[in-house]
């Protein structure tokens, strides 16, 4: 079984992203349903959104309008969406790295 976590990071300010809404689906069948949901805290981290999962395709929806609204900021993302295959053995820790106008993520530890 894995287990999925996420992390962001402002790069803009060098600082966790704290108060981003962060939605996890899983495809099934039926289509998208939810896995888990959370909210980045502090450091930036939704440390549990899911722990125990087989293999699948999930997706990380960050809703990012507020976070940039709140700070004055403006960005051209008012969310990111992160799909990503899990092969149900290990932790999938999958970051994003956010800037007003750019993000990249990749796999962590």
């Amino acid at each position: 079984m894995s287990t999925i976590s996420t992390h962001v990071l402002d790069t803009t300010l060098g600082k966790p992203a704290m108060g981003i809404s962060v939605l996890l689906e899983e495809n099934s069948q039926d289509g998208w349903k939810v896995a888990g949901q959370g909210t980045t805290d502090a450091d930036g981290r939704c440390r549990n959104l899911c722990n125990d999962t087989g293999a699948g395709t999930f997706r990380l929806i960050f809703t990012l309008e507020e976070y940039f609204s709140h700070q004055n900021r403006h960005s051209i993302y008012p969310e990111v969406t992160i799909t990503f295959r899990v092969d149900g053995t290990g932790h999938y820790h999958i970051p994003l790295l956010l800037s007003d106008n750019g993000y990249t993520t990749y796999r962590g530890s």
